[in-house]
């Protein structure tokens, strides 16, 4: 990992590029974010930094994470983050972290928490089919239906589709292009969606994608006797 921060979203909404194009995105507010620890491997077992975001009243602190965060400097900081960067000595204790860390082109994974959506059944919470409404189903025409289970093994196994609490789960949306970057008001455009509601806090991270650049003369043949190397 050599990008990280974390944000909140603001909401989605659409941007026309060079082509006139629109492209469907995200709205991130990206930091700004203060480096409130650093890791090292002779005293913590490995490399790492810990990042803070959003001020919070000192009030709403005990002494342990006061003390903790004023190592770093006077902005106490409600979220913490803890990011292993390739190379973590670039990073210094109070050290500010902004959108720029980010460029237009980039490819990063998109980590938050999904919306909660309550008690659910089977067929909201995955997709499952209902029973047939013709004749003889019932008052249980949304219900989950046979479990499966018989004298053997006289139980329901594992990781059956049940109804149950649908939502409110960490999500990764992964390979999401930047299509934009403010880095005077902190804001970095990702196209597609992002897990979560608005003014909920995510995570940005570069991909772990292996995005190949296609070079130009790619399926262009070098044989004069193939249709793609005439002119």
């Amino acid at each position: 990992m050599n990008k990280a921060i974390i944000g909140k979203k603001v909401g989605m909404t659409q941007i026309f590029n060079a082509d006139g194009k629109v492209i469907p995105c995200t709205v991130i507010e990206a930091g700004p974010c203060v480096v409130t620890q650093l890791k090292t491997e002779e005293k913590d077992g490995y490399n790492a930094v810990q990042f803070g975001f959003e001020d919070v009243k000192e009030a709403r602190l005990n002494k342990p994470q006061k003390g903790h965060l004023k190592k770093a400097g006077d902005s106490l900081k409600k979220y913490l983050k803890e990011f292993r960067f390739e190379d973590c000595t670039m990073f210094q204790l109070g050290d500010v972290v902004k959108a720029d860390m980010f460029v237009e082109g980039d490819f990063v994974d998109v980590t938050g928490t999904s919306k909660g959506k309550g008690y659910a059944g089977v067929i909201k919470r995955f997709n499952a089919s209902r029973l047939k409404e013709s004749h003889g189903t019932g008052p249980v025409h949304r219900h989950a239906g046979s479990m499966g289970a018989c004298s053997d093994p006289s139980k329901i196994m594992k990781g059956k589709m049940m109804p149950g609490h649908m939502g409110a789960e960490q999500v990764t949306v992964q390979n999401l292009d930047v299509v934009k970057v403010d880095a005077e008001l902190n804001l970095i455009a990702v196209c597609g969606a992002v897990p979560g509601p608005k003014g909920g806090i995510v995570v940005l991270k570069n991909t772990v994608k292996n995005n190949k650049l296609v070079k130009g003369e790619a399926g262009v043949s070098k044989n004069p006797q193939k249709a793609s190397a005439r002119k």
